[in-house]
């Protein structure tokens, strides 16, 4: 069953990220960091630093473009908002847009509980300030929720041609947010694994429950003879 091995899937990349995150506080940890901060797997993650160097405009450009997971997050909330007030009825909105918003909402919280305990630091001071990095908050948001928008084309939308231009625009703005953010020298590249680890857990988890959401209503489709 597809379901399941969704299930799977993100129960296992889930598992993986929490094992990730604690190799990176045992496995090779020393004060390499910003003010003698203690980063883990030290030695490959000041390599690739020193490889891909620091740029702030590329930083700075990934921030802003940060926005666009924002903006689709709150498009599919005036969607759920605008059936709501049309049915009258939370039930009646449609499963997938509860789901997501239930999905959207774990996003949320993951961040919100690494931004209050920080497990690494930025290899960089930003404005002056010293900031916590893992897993990269960036990252954590593209691909949780771009891959989001592609769903719901698949799902919502006809025309084949469009639902191909919204999986190119996904696949590469996605591409390109997380190299960017790996190169750009604002995170070690340990906080970007991090990211895609949970990011892809969760994002199954919401594929899975989808799944099951469909399965459940054909099933009852099926009961009363539709």
């Amino acid at each position: 069953m597809k379901e399941k091995r969704n299930l799977l899937a993100g129960v296992g990349l889930i598992g993986a990220f929490a094992l990730w995150t604690v190799l990176i506080q045992w496995v090779d940890v020393q004060a390499v960091g910003q003010n003698g901060t203690r980063i883990g797997f030290a030695d490959y993650n000041v390599c690739f630093h020193q490889l891909t160097g620091v740029h702030m405009t590329l930083y700075t450009i990934t921030d802003w473009l940060g926005l666009v997971p924002i903006f689709i997050c709150l498009c599919f909330g005036v969607m759920g908002l605008v059936q709501l007030i049309k049915r009258r009825d939370l039930l009646r909105v449609d499963s997938d847009i509860l789901l997501l918003g239930v999905y959207y909402v774990m996003v949320i919280a993951c961040y919100l509980i690494f931004e209050m305990i920080p497990i690494n630091y930025r290899p960089v001071l930003i404005e002056g300030r010293q900031e916590g990095s893992y897993p990269s908050s960036t990252t954590l948001l593209v691909l949780s929720v771009m891959p989001t928008l592609m769903v719901q084309a698949n799902r919502r939308v006809s025309n084949a041609m469009i639902r191909k231009a919204v999986a190119v625009f996904v696949i590469a703005f996605s591409a390109f947010m997380v190299i960017g953010r790996l190169i750009s020298g604002v995170h070690w590249a340990t906080d970007i694994i991090g990211s895609v680890l949970l990011s892809a857990g969760l994002y199954m988890l919401y594929r899975s429950a989808v799944l099951y959401s469909d399965k459940a209503k054909r099933a009852d489709r099926s009961k009363d003879g539709i």
